[in-house]
């Protein structure tokens, strides 16, 4: 059977009216990957001409929707120059893709699909990234990435609605920062990915729990919490029906990860702060 519906690629360029059968089209690397019966047109955005990344002069870093995951992992490797520029390449890494994924797949595609283990959701969630969307009309609204994707595969996305970019605040790039992933395979999904930030300026921290939700959640705190705060925090921030469940993990082994690999970026980025003070 030919589940090939796709009748035309339109160039984006040319601000054609939106129509029922319409998608944007990034890298593809998802869109092309499994049948897509609902879709009868794509519109191209790979030649609209958009700067890759932009580091702005009051330190932010605007990332197009465009940027592949390749252009953002030597970026973090070899130009940005901020405590936080490792957490790049973890994030990257995190796809456990070929390079020819990460030469074609982009930031905004990774955000727009809004899976639970989007790698992408998880890094700009944490850097508390903020996402620049365009109607159809041509107006804007900007909305945090942590509440862009409200669950499993759903976006805060109107019909026709473009991501345009994400960026990520100055002040989240001099963080210190702590990765932990885990996943029932050695090269499987994500089944847990938590993010730590520790704001060298007021000494707040900040912990990301991803991949083990069905969305991201970002959980903010004054001074750093300890052991049983942060896991009461948790909990009570992620609903016993918000732990994802499929075949990488049922949730209550992501529950215990998620709170396992929390604890351990707690104690990671306090032990720094403590040894600098020594």
């Amino acid at each position: 059977m030919d589940l090939n519906t796709i009748a035309d690629v339109r160039d984006a360029r040319r601000r054609e009216p939106w129509r029922p059968g319409d998608a944007w089209l990034g890298g593809g690397t998802y869109l092309f990957s499994e049948p897509q019966p609902h879709l009868r047109r794509l519109i191209d955005l790979s030649r609209m001409g958009w700067e890759p990344l932009t580091r702005h002069a009051d330190g932010s870093l605007e990332i197009a929707a465009t940027c592949t995951i390749a252009q953002l992992s030597r970026f973090g490797r070899q130009q940005l120059d901020a405590p936080a520029a490792p957490l790049f390449e973890q994030c990257c890494r995190a796809f456990l893709a070929s390079f020819k994924i990460w030469n074609m797949a982009t930031v905004g595609g990774n955000l727009c699909n809004g899976l639970p283990a989007g790698p992408m959701i998880s890094l700009t969630t944490a850097l508390d990234g903020t996402c620049l969307l365009q109607a159809q009309g041509g107006s804007t609204r900007r909305v945090k990435v942590a509440d862009f994707v409200v669950g499993a595969g759903v976006k805060d996305l109107a019909e026709g609605e473009l991501l345009r970019s994400v960026t990520l605040p100055g002040r989240a790039l001099e963080c210190r920062t702590a990765f932990r992933q885990a996943s029932l395979y050695g090269l499987g999904r994500s089944g847990a990915l938590v993010i730590g930030t520790l704001d060298p300026v007021d000494g707040s921290l900040a912990v990301t729990v991803s991949a083990a939700t069905v969305r991201p959640f970002r959980l903010w705190f004054p001074l750093p919490p300890d052991r049983e705060q942060l896991r009461l925090a948790i909990d009570d921030a992620v609903r016993p029906g918000e732990w994802f469940d499929d075949i990488h993990g049922l949730p209550p082994w992501r529950r215990h990860m998620g709170l396992r690999l929390a604890e351990e970026v707690r104690r990671e980025l306090t032990n720094l702060t403590e040894e600098g003070v020594r």
